[in-house]
């Protein structure tokens, strides 16, 4: 019975913590800009991310955005997710994809 309860708890606490990482990603999701054809695993949503963060570093870099635009509103996150997917679209996506 004590181990039934144990058993019972820790299912639980992995459906809590499940469900947890599951709003994890859909949060990330909705942060990383996507195509209307994408269906991402965990893992796909996980390399993107980090391909995103690759290419805000390198559009930083290079400055290629003007310093009126650059501030966090949503005129630079339309700009940066439509630079974004043209970058991935180009190959450049599946070229950096092996770092």
């Amino acid at each position: 019975e004590d181990t039934q309860a144990q058993r019972v708890i820790a299912n639980v606490r992995e459906r809590q913590r499940t469900q947890s990482l599951n709003d994890a990603f859909a949060e990330l999701r909705k942060i990383i800009p996507t195509l209307p054809s994408d269906k991402l695993s965990k893992i796909q949503t996980l390399k993107l991310a980090a391909r995103y963060i690759d290419f805000l570093y390198q559009v930083l870099q290079s400055d290629q955005l003007d310093h009126k635009v650059t501030s966090c509103n949503y005129l630079a996150h339309e700009r940066l997710s439509y630079a974004f997917s043209v970058w991935r679209m180009e190959g450049a996506w599946s070229m950096s994809a092996s770092h």
